[in-house]
C-alpha cells in the first residue's frame, strides 16, 4: 500500500455508490481528493452518499490543486480531470480516473494511473476481496458503464 493517490469525481460516486469506497484503503493511507472534484461532488447535495463520505471519511483528504500547466490545460479536461493530473503529477502519486481523454492526459504526462475497474481487478489480485464479479456488478447497479467485452475481458484476468 501507498501513502496517497488522487482520485477523480467518477470513481469516487461509483465506489461510494456501490459501497465500495474501503476498496481504496487497500492502495492508500490518504487519498486525496482535489478540491475541484470535491466541489463538483458537494453540488450533488448533502444527502448524497459521495458528499457524506467526503465530509466524514478522514483518509479522504481535500487538496488544492497546484495551477494547471499548459500541458495539462491543452487537453481541456474538466476541472476536476485536470485537477487530479496536476495534483498526481505535481506530487508523483497515482491517479484514479475513468476519463478517457483525462487517462490519455496522465498517461501523456507519466502519471501512474488506475480505473475504478482497475481499482476491483487489483483488489481482487491482492486478496482485498474473494470475487471481482459481485463489486463489478453492484457498480455497475450504482452507474459505472462497462461494455459486455470490456467486462468479460476484466474477469477473464482475475480468473473469473
Amino acid at each position: 500500500m501507498g501513502d496517497r493517490l488522487v482520485i477523480n469525481a467518477s470513481p469516487l460516486i461509483f465506489l461510494a455508490r456501490g459501497g465500495q469506497l474501503g476498496l481504496l484503503r487497500a492502495f492508500a493511507r490518504e487519498v486525496w481528493v482535489p478540491e475541484a472534484v470535491a466541489e463538483e461532488i458537494r453540488h450533488r447535495g448533502a444527502g448524497d452518499v459521495t458528499a457524506q463520505a467526503v465530509m466524514a471519511t478522514d483518509w479522504l483528504v481535500v487538496k488544492t490543486a497546484p495551477a494547471i500547466s499548459v500541458a495539462i490545460a491543452d487537453w481541456r479536461l474538466g476541472a476536476g480531470e485536470s485537477a487530479t493530473v496536476a495534483l498526481a503529477l505535481t506530487h508523483g502519486l497515482e491517479a484514479v480516473i475513468d476519463d478517457l481523454a483525462g487517462r490519455k492526459c496522465a498517461e501523456s504526462l507519466g502519471v501512474p494511473l488506475r480505473g475504478t475497474l482497475g481499482i476491483v481487478l487489483a483488489a481482487k489480485r491482492r486478496g482485498v476481496i474473494p470475487a471481482a464479479r459481485p463489486v463489478i456488478e453492484e457498480l455497475v447497479s450504482a452507474g459505472l458503464y462497462l461494455s459486455r467485452r470490456v467486462l468479460d475481458d476484466a474477469l477473464l484476468r482475475v480468473g473469473e
